[in-house]
């Protein structure tokens, strides 16, 4: 767990800071100095390791045996929260991975309130109306944190014939129930064994995006 201290950093400097936080909240470790150089768009590596070392002697980043590590964080008003950079993704056709790069729309900035370190998260477009009583309507973002498993009531995106849904789960003695919660009738459960992947769990929800 890191701590905060007041933003006291120049533009490129809170830039590499964040850059370091997406990557620790995205893959659990901090980015390289090529990788950093890459991201925040430099043509050296010389101009990274400056900004590293300023922010070393102000007590931002750890450095040791070459590796980066985020000891405190910025602390910043209520008008300017923090937050991490989600995917957006789309579809997943012929079981490509969610977040390969060609699934991937965009970027979005999510508090880390919602978006905690130490778990990885991707956004996802919901279709149609199998979740309305959830409040979870056509063209709604829902935030996913990435997981592999459930607890029945858990709302989840599961991946059915590479095919991605939206439903809320249920584990009986001999199968899974995915099931719809929605105003339309039309909608039944999905019966299930062992043929299906369970890619997160819905942690919140924004509607009319």
């Amino acid at each position: 767990m890191t701590n905060t201290i007041q933003v006291d950093l120049n533009e490129k400097e809170l830039a590499t800071v964040k850059a370091i936080r997406n990557s620790v909240v995205h893959f659990g470790t901090a980015p390289s100095t090529r990788q950093l150089m890459q991201t925040l768009g430099y043509k050296s590596t010389y101009s990274v390791m400056l900004i590293i070392d300023k922010l070393v002697d102000e007590g931002y980043l750890s450095k040791q045996d070459g590796k980066i590590k985020l000891i405190k964080d910025l602390r910043v008003s209520d008008t300017h929260a923090r937050t991490v950079d989600i995917p957006l993704v789309g579809s997943a056709p012929c079981g490509a991975p969610f977040l390969a790069e060609q699934n991937i729309e965009t970027m979005i900035p999510v508090s880390i309130q919602l978006a905690k370190p130490s778990y990885k998260y991707f956004l996802l477009r919901a279709v149609g109306d199998s979740m309305n009583l959830k409040n979870i309507n056509d063209g709604d973002l829902v935030l996913v944190r990435q997981q592999n498993t459930a607890e029945n009531g858990d709302t989840v995106v599961a991946l059915i014939d590479d095919n991605a849904t939206i439903k809320e789960f249920e584990k009986r003695t001999d199968v899974v129930l995915l099931k719809p919660k929605s105003k339309n009738k039309k909608h039944k459960p999905i019966i299930l064994t062992e043929d299906f992947i369970i890619q997160g769990k819905i942690i919140a929800t924004i509607n009319d995006f």
